[in-house]
């Protein structure tokens, strides 16, 4: 099954970021397939890692040989620390989160996230969640379907396609991913008709797994779980997320105002590693065309939460 997973973006960068102990204790948040795993625990003697993921196909991955080395959660990753504290861990050294889809949920027709392939609309990270891309498309209003289109995706014609959309399921129900592209075809302008529907997919995408507050929820539990000194690394792939991690890694909070204490002290939890993000070199997008957007930015967790 590890063949049908993608090499993680900036792997080499990632792990460099996170200075691995050899008896540290260490949570990769989006497991996948179990590329950064798999070299965290390579890199461990004593030390334990926790990886979730929401997809139980990714928990089904390799690697299996450090089986007392590794904890497999199936979980997403806003429960993170709760599920954490079940297992009797309080404090981590590392933390990683990859934010980008597997390849393994693009290139399987039944999971819907792709053009490519006329399947029906799902687009759930967690194919056990009740709520799918069907449900939004249609049964939401046409201010809901507006918002998430132009919030999500920012498209400059989303009242036009929920318009759409509220029209076309009049008469039947839009159930495919090949049908919701010829409804929308209209709509579309020449030489830009990949990058809308990949806005169109990543708006619904979003929503359906209610993506940037799952985000928000787990970086806003990050700096209790993280020891002083301990690295957080986030790899983003759109401005939406990226917005999220930047602001978090600058004020502490994933809202991006940044807390006081009672005598008006900025208070912060975290400093930002590297002035901007690490972004793939020429070579690694050739190799990888999925890692092309990708941005890994790093968070050191200070001793005191004051910013002077």
């Amino acid at each position: 099954m590890a063949s049908t997973f993608h090499t993680p973006a900036l792997l080499k960068e990632t792990l460099e970021a996170l200075q691995i102990k050899k008896d540290g204790i260490y949570v990769d948040a989006t497991f996948g397939g179990g590329g950064h795993a798999t070299e965290i625990l390579k890199n461990l003697n004593n030390g334990k890692l926790i990886v979730f993921d929401q997809d139980p196909t990714a928990l089904k991955n390799k690697p299996d040989a450090e089986k007392d080395k590794l904890i497999k959660i199936h979980s997403n990753f806003r429960f993170m620390q709760r599920f954490l504290t079940y297992i009797n861990i309080i404090k981590v050294d590392g933390i990683v989160a990859d934010l980008g889809v597997s390849s393994y949920q693009f290139d399987t027709p039944e999971r819907g996230f792709s053009t490519r392939f006329n399947y029906q609309l799902d687009l759930r990270m967690n194919p056990q969640s009740p709520f799918d891309a069907r449900e939004i498309i249609n049964s939401w209003s046409k201010e809901k379907l507006s918002d998430i289109f132009f919030g999500y995706a920012d498209l400059t014609n989303a009242n036009a396609i929920a318009t759409k959309l509220i029209e076309e399921r009049k008469h039947r129900k839009i159930e495919t991913t090949f049908q919701l592209m010829e409804v929308l075809q209209p709509l579309t302008h020449v030489n830009f008709e990949n990058k809308f529907f990949a806005r169109v997919f990543q708006a619904l995408r979003i929503a359906v797994n209610d993506e940037l507050n799952s985000l928000k929820e787990f970086l806003n539990q990050t700096a209790t779980i993280l020891n002083t000194g301990g690295r957080l690394a986030v790899l983003t792939y759109h401005s939406l997320e990226d917005r999220i991690v930047k602001n978090f890694m600058r004020s502490g909070n994933a809202e991006g105002k940044i807390n006081k204490d009672d005598f008006g002290n900025p208070q912060v939890s975290f400093k930002s590693v590297y002035k901007k993000p690490i972004q793939p070199s020429a070579q690694e997008i050739k190799n990888n065309q999925r890692a092309r957007s990708a941005k890994l930015r790093v968070g050191e967790k200070l001793e005191k939460t004051f910013k002077v």
